[in-house]
């Protein structure tokens, strides 16, 4: 378990090399039997007569991070897990980018995959994190968290 809060966000889309290398990372953690990934990305919805280019991601930054900070510990005392990690964009994130990375690890997969849902739901519904949708240059609206 951590005991000092860690920067969530990264700068623009959540990229595949971040990715990749977060699971190979695990590798050499012999004690862990089950991951369970999940991988948020950004839809092109139709919306007002266009389809969403990109998301701008903002959010209150430091309370956010001291909330998923809070949120981590919960899981780590409810679920019996080795490793959990919490990567959210902020800026741009195009179309078919990701910008959400969730990734818990556990000695067996039930806990994993358990931790991982609960996690992303209260990621969703709990942390200042806004997201405005760019349809065009001259058109957005404010993306509600579903």
């Amino acid at each position: 378990m951590s005991h000092k809060p860690k920067n969530i966000f990264v700068s623009g889309a959540v990229s595949p090399a971040l990715i990749a290398d977060s699971i190979q990372k695990h590798s050499t953690k012999t004690d862990i039997g089950g991951h369970s990934i999940f991988l948020g990305q950004v839809r092109a919805d139709e919306k007002n007569g266009g389809m969403v280019q990109a998301i701008e991601y903002t959010a209150y930054e430091e309370m956010a991070v001291q909330k998923a900070f809070e949120i981590r510990e919960e899981i780590f005392v409810k679920y019996q897990l080795t490793c959990l990690h919490i990567h959210h964009s902020l800026g741009e994130v195009k179309a078919g980018e990701v910008c959400l990375f969730v990734f818990t690890s556990s000695p067996h997969r039930k806990a994993a995959i358990d931790a991982c849902a609960e996690l992303v739901e209260r990621i969703k519904n709990e942390l200042p994190i806004w997201g405005r949708e760019i349809i065009s240059a001259e058109k957005y609206e404010w993306k509600e968290n579903k």
